[in-house]
């Protein structure tokens, strides 16, 4: 598979992961209330616990979007400024 290819296919999961992340923090953030009501009718959960689950849960999905799509696409920026440096293309 091309280099040029692979960058670009982590540079777009980033984004869209990033994105929907930015979506659903938004959603808990000001449609929490209503979000909590919903699952509350499928799963009886204290509000409490419900906040920390989707804390948790967003702050684990921050940490596979970094691991998985933002460091191999920098990982990839860095060797492709090398690879032009050093003249292999």
């Amino acid at each position: 598979m091309d280099y040029n290819v692979i960058r670009a296919f982590f540079r777009w999961c980033t984004i869209i992961n990033g994105g929907l992340l930015i979506v659903a923090s938004l959603v808990i953030r000001f449609g929490g209330d209503w979000f909590f009501g919903m699952h509350n009718k499928w799963i009886p959960i204290t509000e409490d616990s419900f906040h920390l689950a989707v804390y948790i849960l967003l702050g684990f999905f921050k940490i596979i979007v970094i691991v998985f799509n933002l460091v191999p696409s920098i990982a990839l920026v860095i060797i492709g400024i090398r690879r032009s440096e050093s003249g292999d293309a």
